[in-house]
C-alpha cells in the first residue's frame, strides 16, 4: 500500500489512547502520528503534521469532540473516525457527527476478553483504512486491497444452494410481495439517509444492513425514522418484513429473511463474522437470495472491502433485479466495485438515483401481480 496512514488519536482516557495505540501500531499498513488529551493539544499537533486519519472522541475536555470536529470540517477537512462507548451509543450524538462530516464510528475497544479485542483490533483497523481513502470534499482517493487473510463467507452460517438447487428454486418461487434489500458500511449512513428520505411511505419492505457497532444502529435508526415517511426500527427476531417498513440489522448480530408460505419475516442470529462484518451483507443478501428470489431487489451502496458481492451476485442469478452504487457517488467505491466485478450488478447508478430505481421496481412488481 506503499507509505503507511497516520493515524491521530484524540481522547481524554490515557488507557484508552495506550489500547488504540498498541491496536493502529500493531497493523503493519497504520502508524501513530501522535496522541491528544483534548481538542487543544490536536491542534497543536495537526499545525505540526497533519494526519491522515483522525479517531476523535465525542465526550473531552474544554471543547466537545462535535463542535470540534466541525471546526476542523470548516477549516481544514480530515477523515474522521469517531471512537466512543456504548455509554454514549445510546444517544444521537454520533449520529450528528456524521452529519458532521465524520466518515465512520466505531467502539472504543473492549478487552474484556480475547475474541472481543480482537473484534475490536479488525474493526478499528478496517476503519481506519477506509476513512483514509475516503472522499472529501469532492477529492478521490483509490480504495487500497484488504489484507489477505483467511475469511468466512456466508457458507458458515447459510449453506448454498447447488446449481441444480437454485435453478429448481428459482422456477418455482411463488410471486410474493416485493422487497428491497441494501448493503452499506463507509459513508452508508448519510447514503442511506439520502436514499430513505427520498422515498413514500408505500414502498415495499426494507431491509438493510450498515456495518455499525452494538447499539449505536438503535440511535442511527431512530434517527433515520424521525426524518423519513417510512417507518424504521432495528429489527428484532421474528419481525414480519412489511410494506411501509424499513428493519435494520442490529449491530453486532446478523439478519437473515425467512419466508413462510407467501409472508416475510426476519430472524436475528449471532454466528461468526463473514466477510469480516457482524451483520454482514453476504448474509442478509444470500437469504434473500434463497426465499425471495425474483420478487427481490439488492443494492449494495458505499463501502470498503468486499462485502455484500457475492450475495448480490446469489441474489442476480435466482432472478433478483441487482444494483451497485457508481464510483463517483461512493464515498468508497470498494463494496460496489467487486460486485461489478463479479457481474453482480444488473445496474450502476449513482445515488441520486437510487430512490428512483426502487419506486420502479416497486410499480413493476406491482404491475406484474395485478396481472397474474
Amino acid at each position: 500500500m506503499g507509505e503507511k496512514i497516520r493515524v491521530l488519536i484524540v481522547d481524554d482516557s490515557a488507557s484508552v489512547r495506550l489500547a488504540l495505540s498498541d491496536i493502529i501500531a500493531a497493523d503493519p499498513d497504520l502508524e501513530v502520528m501522535g496522541t491528544a488529551a483534548d481538542p487543544y493539544v490536536a491542534v497543536e499537533r495537526i499545525r505540526q503534521e497533519v494526519p491522515d486519519v483522525m479517531f476523535l472522541d465525542i465526550e473531552l475536555p474544554r471543547m466537545d469532540g462535535l463542535t470540534f470536529l466541525r471546526k476542523i470540517m470548516s477549516q481544514r477537512p480530515i477523515p474522521v473516525v469517531i471512537c466512543s462507548s456504548f455509554a454514549q451509543a445510546g444517544s444521537d450524538t454520533f449520529i450528528e457527527a456524521l452529519e458532521a462530516g465524520a466518515v465512520d464510528v466505531v467502539a472504543k475497544p473492549r478487552v474484556d476478553t480475547a475474541q472481543f479485542l480482537q473484534e475490536s483490533r479488525m474493526r478499528i483497523c478496517d476503519a481506519a483504512k477506509a476513512a483514509a481513502h475516503a472522499k472529501l470534499k469532492g477529492i478521490r482517493k483509490a480504495a487500497p486491497a484488504m489484507t489477505v487473510e483467511a475469511k468466512l463467507t456466508a457458507d458458515a452460517i447459510l449453506p448454498p444452494l447447488s446449481e441444480t438447487r437454485r435453478q429448481s428454486l428459482s422456477e418455482r418461487m411463488p410471486a410474493t410481495e416485493p422487497l428491497i434489500a441494501i448493503g452499506a458500511s463507509t459513508g452508508g449512513t448519510e447514503a442511506l439517509r439520502e436514499v430513505l428520505d427520498a422515498l413514500p411511505a408505500a414502498t415495499p419492505g426494507i431491509l438493510i444492513v450498515q456495518h455499525m457497532p452494538e447499539k449505536f444502529t438503535t440511535a442511527f435508526a431512530r434517527r433515520l425514522d424521525s426524518t423519513c415517511a417510512l417507518r424504521i426500527k432495528e429489527a428484532e427476531d421474528g419481525d414480519l418484513v412489511l410494506p411501509g417498513q424499513v428493519l435494520l440489522a442490529p449491530g453486532n448480530l446478523h439478519m437473515q429473511l425467512v419466508r413462510n408460505g407467501t409472508r416475510y419475516s426476519v430472524k436475528i442470529i449471532e454466528g461468526p463474522h463473514v466477510s469480516r462484518h457482524r451483520p454482514s451483507v453476504d448474509v442478509l443478501f444470500r437469504s434473500v437470495a434463497q426465499a425471495a428470489g425474483r420478487n427481490g431487489l439488492g443494492m449494495l451502496l458505499t463501502g470498503m472491502g468486499d462485502d455484500g458481492a457475492r450475495g448480490l451476485l446469489e441474489m442476480r442469478q435466482m432472478g433478483a433485479h441487482t444494483v451497485a452504487q457508481d464510483e463517483d457517488s461512493s464515498v468508497v467505491f470498494g463494496m460496489p466495485k467487486e460486485a461489478i466485478a463479479r457481474g453482480a450488478a444488473a445496474r450502476v447508478l449513482p445515488l441520486s438515483r437510487m430512490a428512483q430505481e426502487i419506486a420502479l421496481f416497486a410499480h413493476a412488481a406491482t404491475t406484474k401481480r395485478a396481472g397474474t
